[in-house]
């Protein structure tokens, strides 16, 4: 669960920010934008929090008020992109298959930058080898989410009894999301197409089993 500062704001990446005065939202996502684009352009070892600061346009001390290092600032500027592309939670349609029929037809098409951004995660998970921080801060806020959102889609259909309450599907998620960055390694598009024929053909047979398949049509 996230932190929170002393005025119960909720601390994006789980970094406690000092106490003080809300945070000006146009601010925050300037700084976030700075940190996109510093990611894009240096790599996450070469960025600095002054080079993002300078890019924002803010002091650098203002970055620090609102995040503990760089690397909560860089990982909270990917969730904030990400939260643009693909909503959460997974709507609730009343089966599995429409739940995510429903959150990928709610997942908007990628363009030039979203793509630059997928290489610029690759970069961080290769960083987050050498800084145990980043690690952290990566599975617990940008692989932790999709996680958690289809194991909710299993857990209803297991609750419809759409799927049998013995099936493991825990490594569902990180296959997916394995899927997605090999896609991202070989410079293909991870686009909503790429994104059905994922679930289609490989999560929904595993989940919904043929019995399951044939019932939902």
């Amino acid at each position: 669960m996230a932190d929170s500062d002393d005025s119960g704001t909720r601390i994006p990446g789980g970094t406690r920010k000092a106490p003080g005065r809300p945070p000006d939202p146009t601010r925050e996502a300037a700084i976030l934008r700075a940190a996109l684009d510093g990611l894009a352009e240096f790599g996450y070892d070469r960025l600095t929090m002054d080079e993002i600061a300078a890019r924002a346009r803010a002091g650098k001390g203002a970055l620090y008020r609102r995040w503990s290092s760089k690397a909560a600032l860089v990982v909270d500027a990917i969730v904030a992109w990400r939260a643009t592309r693909a909503p959460v939670p997974v709507p609730d349609t009343g089966s599995v298959r429409g739940d995510i029929r429903a959150a990928l037809d709610a997942v908007r098409e990628s363009d030039d930058r979203d793509q630059s951004i997928y290489g610029v995660f690759l970069g961080l998970v290769t960083a987050a080898q050498r800084d145990p921080e980043l690690a952290a801060l990566i599975d617990a806020n940008l692989l932790e989410v999709p996680r958690r959102a289809l194991q909710e889609v299993f857990d209803r259909g297991v609750a419809r009894g759409e799927i049998p309450p013995g099936r493991d599907l825990s490594l569902v998620p990180d296959m997916v999301l394995s899927l997605n960055f090999l896609r991202s390694v070989t410079g293909k598009p991870v686009d909503r197409d790429f994104i059905r024929r994922v679930f289609d053909d490989i999560v929904l047979p595993l989940a919904l089993g043929r019995d399951g398949l044939e019932q939902c049509g």
